[in-house]
C-alpha cells in the first residue's frame, strides 16, 4: 500500500496553499528515504514560504534549518525540485544535528505546475471530507507529483477519522480525550441539557440537536464511527438508524446482549436486513472485563481501532 501521511500533513499543505494563494511562493519538503535512527517517517512534510516561514518538520528538528535554506534557494532560482540526503557520513551530520547515526532524504518541491500542484491540496481536502482515499505519485527524478498510483514514489492518503459521540455521558467524558489522543475529531451529540453542559465537555462543541438531525449535518463518511451511549431508544435508535444508512466503519452501542437482541428486532422493523444489522457492535467494544466508565471507553477506543486497522493497516504506514 506504501507509506500513509497524516491530518498533521494536510494542514501543512493547506497552509502552503494559503501562502500560495496570497502570492508567495513554497516549497514542499517530503521525507522520500530513511535509514537507521531517522525521527520522521517517510512521507513526513515540511512547507517553506519564501521569506523563511515554514510549517510542519522532517526530522524533528535536525535538519529543518538547513532544508528551509536549501527550499528559499530553490524558490529563488526559479528551480522545480531538488534531492537532500543527509547522514552520519556526511561532514555536514554534525552541523544539522544527525551525528547520532539515522539518515534521510528530503525532496523539495516547488507548490505549482511540475513540481506539486496547487489544484492536488484542493483534491486532498475534498477527498477528507468526503472519507476517500487519495494515492500521490511522484517522479524523483522530475519532482513531479500526480494523483495515481505509478510512480518513484507512492504515498497514501488515508481520510482523517471522525467520531459522533451520541450520549454526553459519563462513558463518553472519558472516551472524548481517548479518541482525541488517537488523532480522531469527536462531536458530542446529546439534546438533554442537564447532561450537555459546557463544563462537563471542556473545550469541546456539544451539538444539542436530535441526533437523526445532527447526523444528517454531520454526513458520516467512510473514515466516520457512531457510537451509542444513552441507553435510551429514542436517542440511540434514530442514530444508528442513520449510520446504518451511511458507509460509517465503525458503528456501536452499549447494552446487554438481551438489549442488543432486541435493538436488532427494533431496527429490523424499520427495513434494515441482517447484513446491515450484522455491522452494528453491541455491545460496544472489545469484552477486556470492564468494570468502569474508563475502562468500557477504553474497550469501545480500542474496537474502534480495531475496526479502522482491519481495513486500513497499520503495517503499510512503515512500508517504504
Amino acid at each position: 500500500m506504501g507509506p500513509q501521511l497524516t491530518g498533521d500533513d494536510l494542514a501543512a499543505l493547506v497552509t502552503a496553499a494559503g501562502w500560495a494563494r496570497a502570492g508567495h511562493n513554497v516549497a514542499v519538503a517530503t521525507v522520500i528515504e530513511t535509514w537507521g535512527s531517522a525521527p520522521r517517517r517517510i512521507g513526513s512534510r515540511l512547507v517553506i514560504r519564501d521569506d523563511g516561514l515554514f510549517e510542519g518538520s522532517v526530522s524533528g528538528g535536525c535538519v529543518e534549518g538547513d532544508v528551509i535554506t536549501e527550499a528559499q534557494a530553490l524558490l529563488e532560482t526559479g528551480g522545480v525540485s531538488r534531492r537532500l540526503d543527509y547522514g552520519v557520513a556526511d561532514e555536514t551530520a554534525w552541523q544539522v544535528g544527525l551525528a547520532c547515526g539515522g539518515r534521510i532524504s528530503v525532496l523539495v518541491q516547488r507548490l505549482g505546475d511540475g513540481g506539486f500542484p496547487l489544484a492536488l491540496v484542493d483534491r486532498l481536502v475534498a477527498a477528507a471530507a468526503d472519507g476517500d482515499e487519495v494515492a500521490l505519485a511522484t517522479n524523483l527524478s522530475s519532482g513531479a507529483t500526480h494523483e495515481g498510483g505509478s510512480g518513484d514514489l507512492v504515498l497514501r492518503w488515508p481520510p482523517p477519522r471522525r467520531l459522533a459521540i451520541i450520549g454526553a455521558v459519563h462513558i463518553g467524558q472519558a472516551l472524548v480525550p481517548l479518541a482525541q489522543g488517537l488523532g480522531i475529531a469527536v462531536t458530542v451529540i446529546d439534546p438533554r441539557g442537564l447532561f450537555a453542559a459546557d463544563a462537563r465537555f471542556a473545550g469541546l462543541d456539544l451539538d444539542r440537536r436530535w441526533p437523526d438531525e445532527a447526523l444528517a449535518d454531520w454526513r458520516p463518511n467512510a473514515a466516520s464511527a457512531v457510537v451509542a451511549l444513552t441507553h435510551d431508544p429514542k436517542l440511540d435508535d434514530v442514530a444508528l438508524a442513520a449510520a446504518l444508512r451511511s458507509p460509517a466503519f465503525y458503528i456501536a452501542a452499549l447494552g446487554s446482549r438481551k438489549n442488543h437482541g432486541r435493538r436488532r428486532e427494533r431496527l429490523a422493523a424499520l427495513g434494515f436486513s441482517d447484513s446491515d444489522l450484522n455491522r452494528l457492535h453491541g455491545p460496544a467494544g472489545l469484552d477486556i472485563g470492564a468494570a468502569d466508565p474508563a475502562e468500557i471507553a477504553l474497550s469501545i477506543a480500542a474496537e474502534l481501532t480495531a475496526t479502522w486497522r482491519a481495513i486500513h493497516p497499520a503495517k503499510a504506514a512503515a512500508a517504504a
